[in-house]
């Protein structure tokens, strides 16, 4: 059995070594990918940096878990540090050239990008979710590129760092703008995952999964849809202006308005029932939700 391949990607200098070039900044690395070395086919890579790859050409797939990305020409992909993928491309076509931006966390401590890092939710994305871009939108990614590599020419300095994050972040700026424009192009295949996510939601509890499994969850439904929980996340925020926990609250708090109305079973019982561990943390999302507690709407209703 052939024995598989792991690299640990934990600084800059590991990665640029691999593709044999000078590491210029020690937490940040713009590299042009024309060809990798065959032992690289079929290598998991163990990311601890942030890394944002342009690719052009096909012939090249990478594995996330159990599921390929969607991932073809003219494609971006992201990953944040604790994520791992396995690179595989067919050897009957020539490896697609590709560009490739690497940073260390170090680099953005202490910055602007270092406190929005976390508004940028593309790179929690996992499952066939790679970004399409257009011709337009890949040159404007190759100019930012561009822009970061020709920082990375000049000696490092005081204004390095601003220079570069800032670049960093106009170029996630971007990625964030060509997602929205893509989960709207995708409208049909968006509306089709809300729908399986309404219909899943309501046989959760018609099926009364609740009181074996618990609340329902966003990562649930996301990996009934073979998507990542952030992924899932944005495609339902930006389908219906909710997120997808207030449509399971909704969903909860629905559910248990039909139990209290038409039963006077303790409202502890429709606690657990609903998958609640404890009945405070029933009464208080449905205070917060419906303005008064389950026992003074079922006296309400009567």
């Amino acid at each position: 059995m052939k024995e598989k391949k792991n690299i640990i990607i934990d600084c800059v200098d590991s990665y640029n070594k691999i593709l044999n070039v000078e590491t210029r900044h020690p937490l940040v690395t713009v590299v042009d990918i024309k060809q990798n070395p065959q032992w690289v086919n079929g290598t998991t890579f163990h990311y601890h940096l942030y890394a944002l790859f342009l690719k052009h050409g096909e012939g090249c797939s990478i594995r996330y878990g159990r599921e390929k990305y969607d991932y073809q020409q003219g494609t971006i992909v992201t990953f944040a540090p604790g994520q791992s993928v396995e690179v595989f491309w067919n050897k009957d076509l020539p490896m697609p050239a590709s560009r490739g931006l690497l940073f260390h966390p170090d680099l953005i401590y202490g910055t602007p990008l270092g406190k929005k890092i976390s508004d940028y939710t593309f790179f929690a994305y996992s499952q066939r979710e790679a970004l399409h871009v257009s011709e337009r939108e890949q040159k404007t990614v190759e100019a930012l590129l561009d822009q970061i590599s020709s920082e990375l020419e000049h000696p490092v300095d005081q204004h390095t760092q601003t220079l570069i994050t800032d670049s960093i972040s106009l170029l996630l700026d971007y990625c964030m703008r060509y997602y929205d424009r893509q989960f709207i192009t995708r409208h049909k295949v968006c509306s089709d995952v809300l729908t399986a996510f309404e219909q899943n939601l309501n046989f959760y509890f018609e099926q009364g999964a609740p009181a074996l499994n618990g609340l329902p969850t966003v990562a649930y439904f996301a990996d009934k849809a073979c998507l990542s929980t952030g992924y899932f996340g944005d495609l339902i925020k930006k389908e219906t202006g909710i997120t997808a926990q207030s449509h399971i609250q909704q969903a909860i708090i629905n559910r248990s308005k039909q139990l209290i109305k038409a039963s006077d079973q303790p409202i502890s019982n429709i606690a657990y029932e609903l998958g609640f561990q404890y009945v405070q943390h029933f009464t208080r999302l449905f205070k917060n939700k419906v303005g008064m507690t389950p026992v003074q709407f079922r006296n309400k209703a009567i």
